[in-house]
């Protein structure tokens, strides 16, 4: 069942449930950052309205800086800006930050600890046709690996718009991955967010999990929809939210380790070095148990739809479901 306590959206499984674009959510939220506080600026590299920045830099359009093709500049110019006090988002496709632009983030912003939030739109497989030149599938490996860096992963918009929220204030250099096609609302405005908290999103009607799943981002409602299916057919698992890859909640991993003795990861990445490696990296350290791991294995992606592609690279329902089923065959 739904977890009561969060308040989530009831219409998850609906078949019309309302779908928005996880970035659109990011976009609101740096519009309300803005009206806040007044030292929130925004940088651009050429795709303002495709990274939901527009809102912001039609209210704003002192505080908001095009500059253009040209990543490399994009975060340096943001860290000179956070060195004077300001508080900026810089936004381009993840892609190509911080794809590209990796060594500037490392030196000028990660290392100098300047509170700049590096926002990479467009990750993941789902950017569809556009194709594997466009899909970024390694972004939260580099950017977790950065010493000061807190990176977020947010599973619908109403989660990027709190998540946009929460990093303005923490004074601290940060990460946001965003999806770009619609997805399905799962939270509400009345679900609890933090920065470093995983939130249980889905838990057996009584009794204990067999199968602890952990999700992050836009696979989210996928994981959710396996948990229920996996439970018509007697299969109790837990499904967490890990929005937050760094800080991690090593607490609730483990604890979640402890119930179920097994771990499912589902994350629309690279498995090595994303959020399942993180998750290893916690269970290695405090209960090792069986994993199995969701994302994309080695490859790279290639143009198609996102829900054609979702299923070729086996992230969808039904790979999950059966994930879960080969974790519990080696449990101990």
């Amino acid at each position: 069942m739904l977890n009561p306590k969060l308040k989530l959206n009831p219409k998850i499984f609906n078949s019309d449930v309302e779908q928005i674009p996880i970035r659109k959510g990011f976009g609101q939220g740096l519009l309300l950052a803005g009206e806040i506080d007044k030292n929130v600026v925004a940088l651009c590299a050429d795709l303002t309205e495709s990274t939901q920045m527009h809102f912001f830099s039609e209210k704003f359009p002192k505080r908001f800086i095009e500059m253009g093709v040209a990543e490399q500049n994009l975060v340096t110019v943001a860290s000179g800006m956070a060195a004077m006090g300001k508080i900026p988002f810089c936004s381009s496709y993840a892609v190509f930050s911080p794809g590209r632009n990796w060594e500037q983030i490392r030196t000028t912003i990660a290392y100098n600890d300047r509170p700049v939030k590096i926002v990479g739109s467009h990750a993941g497989i789902s950017v569809g046709p556009d194709g594997g030149t466009h899909q970024a599938l390694e972004d939260i490996a580099l950017m977790r690996v950065l010493p000061n860096v807190d990176v977020i992963s947010p599973c619908d918009s109403i989660e990027a718009k709190k998540a946009t929220l929460a990093l303005a204030k923490t004074g601290k250099p940060a990460y946001l991955r965003l999806a770009r096609e619609k997805t399905p609302i799962i939270t509400t405005e009345e679900t609890p967010f933090e920065i470093g908290k995983a939130q249980t999103y889905w838990m057996p009607d009584v009794g204990l999990a067999q199968v602890g799943i952990i999700v992050t981002g836009s696979l989210a409602y996928r994981a959710i929809f396996a948990a229920k299916e996996l439970e018509a057919e007697g299969i109790k698992t837990k499904v967490i939210n890990l929005s937050s890859i760094a800080p991690i909640d090593a607490e609730a991993i483990t604890i979640l380790a402890k119930e179920t003795k097994a771990i499912v990861t589902v994350e629309e990445h690279q498995i090595k070095g994303g959020m399942g490696s993180a998750v290893a990296e916690v269970l290695a350290q405090n209960y090792p148990a069986p994993m199995e791991f969701i994302g994309i294995k080695n490859l790279f992606g290639q143009s198609g739809t996102p829900d054609e592609l979702i299923e070729h690279y086996k992230m969808g329902v039904k790979d999950i479901k059966e994930a879960v089923k080969k974790v519990l065959t080696r449990k101990l």
